[in-house]
């Protein structure tokens, strides 16, 4: 037990700053793709209910590519595949050089291409289970449809979508520990190298289910009551 809580202690002797650190980055990498994936799912759900069919047809494209891909794939495909691509057109233009792309914003982008995936189908069933008198009754107001989206629409859209949202949000929580395969020192490499340093997997790999854990039921409280919040206005039946 004391040899347990040495490895998991602050300072030289433990690990306990290096499992913190990650778990900073984990938790940052999930806070700076969520905006992205939302702003991305929402518009590819946009163009999925278009009347363009070309809108359509690239959403659609969209959406079969990366939620078919496996996520560590992708991950892979945007880590190498940019970083192979700046290098061709440098070398296009003369310059001769290495790059390395940063393994976070690689991770970033890879997961928002994942998540939005999914959050766009989030987004489309809520649309859906909008009301087609809702758009009529912003357009005998007088607003332009672009208002209507916004100021009559949206608002409903987000609470219909939030529980599917919260979904994709604990998805993109867990999916942050494939970044550790590029490099980043997120909460599951630190314990993997702590882990295989020490000989202690079973020590190390228990304290990242748990902190998975409690990041998720934190998540999980905080989803209720923004669900709880956005309700606030309903009248009881």
């Amino acid at each position: 037990m004391n040899e347990a809580l040495t490895l998991l202690s602050f300072g030289d002797l433990g690990w306990g700053d290096a499992i913190a650190l990650g778990t900073v980055v984990t938790v940052s990498l999930a806070l700076a793709t969520l905006p992205f994936a939302l702003i991305i799912g929402f518009l590819v759900a946009l163009a999925k209910k278009s009347n363009e069919p070309s809108l359509k047809l690239a959403a659609n494209i969209y959406t079969t590519i990366f939620r078919g891909l496996p996520e560590l794939l992708t991950l892979f495909l945007v880590y190498f595949g940019v970083q192979i691509a700046i290098l061709n057109g440098l070398r296009l233009i003369g310059v001769d050089t290495y790059v390395e792309v940063n393994s976070f914003v690689a991770g970033m982008v890879a997961m928002s291409l994942v998540s939005s995936a999914y959050m766009s189908e989030a987004f489309l069933s809520a649309f859906r289970g909008i009301p087609q008198g809702q758009y009529e009754g912003g357009h005998a107001l007088g607003l332009r449809h672009g208002q209507t989206l916004m100021l009559v629409i949206f608002p409903q859209l987000i609470r219909l979508a939030l529980p599917a949202l919260g979904n994709s949000w604990l998805i993109l929580l867990k999916d942050t520990a494939l970044v550790s395969v590029i490099g980043l020192s997120d909460l599951m490499r630190e314990t993997g190298i702590a882990a295989r340093v020490t000989k202690e997997a079973f020590l190390f790999f228990g304290i990242a289910c748990l902190i998975y854990l409690v990041l998720a039921m934190i998540s999980s409280v905080g989803l209720s009551w923004t669900e709880r919040w956005s309700k606030r206005g309903d009248t009881a039946r």
